[in-house]
């Protein structure tokens, strides 16, 4: 309990010391931009895996992650990773008793390394892509998108879990137990609704994507934060897709909904 609580104080001002190593790219090269993603990186899985927010798998690919984004998108790629990571880990923590009791909780480990994947896979493409085509912007948005998407899924199903008093299936509205696939509770969709927007103000706020793209990144994010709702009531549910497949899934919806949803010119 108390190294539980020790961690709890100290892991803001961990956060914010490895964000502002993240600035160094502001007065280095590309070359040196490198070695910034690296520092980074290291930095980044080593604070997760101390937190137990990921396993020690989950943490190397989560470092692959860091890296990939940080070379595409920057800082505010870094930023926005850190922020899901942040909302991720709370909400996870949050109610975590009654989780328990109802069988639904995270192991305490932190999330493994598929389950870091299927999140984060997406937007490292999308990053990945970034490196090598001149024509970034649509990529740079779908990055935010995706990132958004991520922390409003597990935003929103965790908090959800932990407050929802009413969980309902989404495709014929039957009241459901909580934590069932496909089920969504007004608490935990408002909750998922609020990280979309955080994590795509981080990425507006840093110029990843133009501020007046705000609300396309994150509306394409609560897009995919129900597409995943409705992939779990009609495939999960009856053993034709896993969690992690349904995560991918709904990240890639958001990053193609962000394309759809921008406006023309």
């Amino acid at each position: 309990m108390g190294s539980a609580h020790c961690e709890n104080r100290r892991l803001p001002r961990i956060v914010a010391s490895v964000y502002d190593l993240s600035r160094l790219s502001d007065w280095t090269g590309f070359g040196d931009r490198w070695v910034v993603a690296g520092l980074l990186t290291l930095s980044f899985a080593v604070l997760a895996r101390w937190v137990r927010g990921v396993t020690s798998a989950g943490a190397v690919a989560g470092a692959v992650s860091c890296f990939v984004l940080y070379l595409g998108g920057g800082p505010t790629a870094f930023a926005a990773l850190v922020t899901v990571f942040v909302l991720a880990w709370i909400s996870t923590r949050l109610g975590y008793q009654r989780k328990q009791s109802l069988g639904i909780a995270e192991k305490r480990e932190g999330r493994n390394a598929s389950q870091v994947a299927a999140n984060l896979g997406v937007a490292t493409t999308c990053a990945a892509i970034v490196l090598f085509n001149s024509h970034h912007f649509a990529w740079l948005l779908a990055t935010g998108a995706a990132l958004s998407e991520a922390a409003a899924d597990t935003v929103s199903s965790e908090v959800g879990q932990a407050f929802g008093h009413r969980a309902r299936l989404i495709t014929n509205w039957e009241s459901v137990p909580a934590g069932t696939n496909g089920a969504v509770s007004l608490t935990g969709t408002l909750a998922g609704v609020a990280a979309a927007g955080i994590v795509s103000w981080v990425c507006a706020a840093g110029n990843l994507f133009p501020r007046n793209l705000l609300v396309v990144s994150a509306g394409a994010a609560i897009l995919g934060m129900v597409a995943d709702s409705f992939l779990g009531a009609w495939l999960e549910r009856h053993g034709l897709l896993n969690n992690d497949s349904v995560n991918f899934l709904s990240t890639l919806v958001a990053a193609l909904a962000s394309a759809w949803l921008t406006p023309a010119g």
